[in-house]
């Protein structure tokens, strides 16, 4: 369903030294620094597979979901999902897709969120039948009920968040792609997400790619992990290979940072 051989992505970042004479040198002659943000990655992924896609701060987890979300093109490589190649047959593309970013919202701000529900509906143009079947579903097993008519920025990032999944299932995704989908949420809320995603994937076969740094995250939602570092895929397993002995999951990831320097 996945499938990503030798892509690359560079960056050029600027730098400077502090100081005002620094920042006024750089109008005329700015440094670069070159970013292997990846570097040959290459992994597959079967359908309704649920797949942690772990790693330190800037170790190209987020290029990576936008490679395949059709956001960034690669320098080189091939890369297709569903038989498309994101950034080449994007209006298709997203139309099979769900991504949902922890610290960005798809909601429209000021208003109540079922209108930002039935705006989606006329973006992806949603049927209206599986529009209302979707809706009433994903209302049921989020619990949203209570709040589909309040403005997004009156609720709570527990409340929003789930708000934030229903809307990215809306038009029946058979990829979701979720990056930090539970930052910041208490317990009740991180259970309640998990729960769902669990189920989503059970019921529907919705193939799940997750990026997280909570690992208990990992190990409620997914089989498999793949450990990215340094723009390079450094470890391919279960959550069970990743273990070691009887120690928690934290410690084991922790303890593979450290072992391969990342």
């Amino acid at each position: 369903m996945i499938t990503m051989k030798n892509i690359c992505k560079t960056y050029k970042v600027a730098k400077r030294n502090a100081g005002f004479k620094e920042a006024a040198r750089s109008f005329f002659r700015r440094e670069y620094e070159t970013v292997n943000a990846l570097d040959n990655i290459s992994f597959s992924i079967k359908r309704g597979e649920t797949v942690g896609y772990i790693g330190p701060n800037g170790a190209g987890k987020s290029t990576t979901i936008k490679i395949l979300s059709g956001i960034l093109t690669p320098d080189g490589g091939e890369c297709t999902v569903d038989g498309r190649v994101p950034w080449k047959n994007r209006i298709e593309h997203v139309r099979q897709i769900g991504v949902v970013f922890g610290q960005r919202s798809q909601l429209w701000w000021d208003v109540p969120v079922i209108d930002s529900f039935e705006l989606l509906k006329d973006i992806y143009s949603i049927p209206n039948d599986v529009y209302k079947r979707n809706k009433e579903e994903l209302t049921e097993l989020l619990n949203l009920s209570e709040f589909l008519r309040t403005p997004t920025r009156q609720l709570s990032l527990g409340q929003r968040m789930r708000c934030e999944l229903a809307a990215s299932l809306l038009h029946s995704p058979n990829i979701l792609f979720l990056d930090e989908p539970t930052i910041g949420l208490d317990a009740v809320s991180k259970i309640a997400v998990r729960e769902f995603i669990v189920k989503l994937n059970e019921t529907h076969k919705t193939t799940v790619i997750l990026t997280t740094h909570d690992m208990q995250d990992i190990e409620a939602i997914t089989r498999r992990i793949i450990l990215i570092g340094k723009g390079k895929i450094l470890l391919d397993g279960t959550p069970d290979d990743l273990k070691n002995g009887n120690e928690d999951i934290d410690h084991t990831v922790a303890e593979l940072y450290r072992s391969y320097d990342i």
